[in-house]
């Protein structure tokens, strides 16, 4: 497992550092405004029972959230579940299956690259829903080092478009998002 998340964060950095060259930034921004240097990477292990005893509309295994953090490079083994939301502020909201491809991570977007593409880069909203049997994966959520403040690139806004989110300390914003989730 220790070789395994040396490997998926090294993926991860990687990875940011396209996303970088994507906005029109630097290769190394995210290195440089201290996203990386004690970046917290967390490596959740995922069980979905087969059978919940679900009926109706009722939602089950996880409901409907977005990442908080940077990345999440999801490893799965290949059961379906996994649902994505492309109009998050929509309603109805619509959902679609994501179809894994062995071998290849899925990748979600998460709540501060939101933040830093000012919209441009929207965080993944997703859900996990019952598939008649057991489903197992690896998230990888990869967040800025906590001291980070994460505010708009200069690249994703103009005059005509302003700025969404105000610039906030990483840690912070990792705080008041638990405490939202899981209470105080």
């Amino acid at each position: 497992m220790e070789t395994y998340y040396d490997r998926v964060l090294s993926a991860g950095k990687r990875l940011i550092s396209l996303i970088a060259l994507a906005l029109e930034v630097e290769e190394d921004y995210f290195s440089k405004v201290g996203a990386l240097d004690k970046a917290e990477g967390f490596l959740r292990l995922l069980h979905y029972p087969g059978d919940l005893g679900c009926s109706g509309d009722e939602v089950c295994g996880a409901s409907a959230h977005s990442d908080y953090g940077m990345i999440t490079l999801l490893a799965t083994d290949g059961v379906p579940g996994l649902q994505v939301c492309r109009e998050k502020f929509k309603q109805p909201q619509s959902w679609e299956g994501v179809l894994p491809i062995k071998g290849a991570f899925i990748v979600n977007i998460g709540d501060m690259m939101e933040r830093w593409t000012n919209g441009l880069f929207r965080s993944t909203l997703h859900r996990v829903m019952p598939a008649g049997q057991e489903r197992y994966s690896m998230a990888f959520f990869l967040d800025p080092n906590p001291d980070c403040i994460v505010q708009c690139l200069e690249s994703c806004c103009s005059e005509s478009c302003p700025q969404r989110f105000p610039p906030i300390r990483s840690g912070d914003y990792m705080k008041e998002r638990f405490r939202l989730t899981y209470g105080s």
